[in-house]
């Protein structure tokens, strides 16, 4: 948790381990097991109020958490105490679930239901043996994986900045929030914006769905602008001349590829704009590919 407007980072600082957290995803579960997340947990399934047991509450809300990650069910432990950080989870085997909550949940209940979604996923994605080197990552990777299996809209909710008073919960800005979530409401057609409960979560996932929106405006996509195809075909005429690979043009991602070690470019390598796993396809103009990782369709002008 933070406090304090300058203690919150805004921007899009992670975004490279954003989109490697989304590939690892899908290689780990496959699209089918991806695509079985297709409902977020809903509001009222996490609705809390000053008359609820803590304790009971609470683990209510956790419940709802694991029944949305397909974990087992199993005996679910909450223990509030004064501590750093939002949350900490015990990695265990199982099938138990111990979860510890800062103090100041008790007086932020709505809250508790965002902090109980990482730390669930953090069991999750422990019984997959998936995760990133170092804390960083692997706290980017839990994030990224709460927001893309649809809890993690709670993160981004708990996000309110009131005069002196702000506080963010989780590792990505609340930007990144908005791009996962606008990934995932792309991929599942979800409209998560009538959530929101602050204004200022809405706000940075407006941000966060406009740059997700660039990713499907990248050449060699049909739907790139106009700038871009320039960029695009004067990068193509270049490798031609060379007859050798092109790497990479800057912000965009594509690389040329000669047949056979020389020549012109027969085939031309992106990012997938849903799941950023690289696909190729031949230079020969308009096209459909299919990622064969998350399976989308893509509208292609090579």
């Amino acid at each position: 948790m933070a406090s304090g407007g300058s203690d919150i980072q805004h921007g899009f600082p992670h975004l490279d381990t954003v989109r490697a957290a989304l590939t690892a995803l899908f290689r780990r579960l496959s699209r089918d097991t991806v695509g079985a997340f297709g409902t977020s947990v809903l509001p009222v399934d996490v609705a809390f109020d000053d008359t609820e047991d803590i304790h009971l509450g609470a683990q209510r809300v956790a419940r709802a958490m694991v029944h949305q990650l397909r974990l087992p069910d199993a005996r679910i432990v909450i223990t509030f105490r004064e501590m750093e950080h939002a949350a900490h989870v015990e990695l265990t085997a199982g099938p138990e679930y111990f979860v510890e909550l800062n103090e100041r949940f008790k007086k932020h209940r709505k809250d508790i239901g965002a902090a109980l979604a990482h730390e669930v996923t953090h069991v999750y994605l422990h019984r997959l043996d998936l995760s990133f080197p170092g804390t960083r990552d692997n706290e980017i990777l839990t994030d990224t994986a709460t927001t893309y299996l649809g809890a993690g809209w709670l993160l981004l909710d708990a996000y309110r900045e009131h005069g002196p008073f702000s506080q963010k919960l989780g590792y990505l800005t609340p930007e990144e929030f908005g791009y996962v979530l606008a990934k995932r409401a792309e991929f599942f057609d979800e409209d998560p914006a009538p959530w929101f409960t602050s204004p200022q979560a809405y706000e940075a996932y407006l941000t966060g769905r406009a740059r997700a929106r660039q990713d499907a405006r990248r050449p060699p996509l049909a739907a790139a602008g106009w700038a871009a195809r320039l960029r695009y075909a004067k990068d193509r005429r270049r490798a031609q001349e060379r007859g050798r690979t092109a790497g990479p043009a800057a912000g965009d991602g594509y690389a040329f590829e000669p047949a056979a070690g020389a020549g012109p470019p027969a085939r031309v390598s992106f990012p997938c704009p849903a799941c950023w796993q690289r696909i190729r396809v031949p230079v020969r103009g308009r096209l459909q590919a299919r990622c064969g990782l998350c399976g989308t369709l893509l509208d292609c002008d090579t």
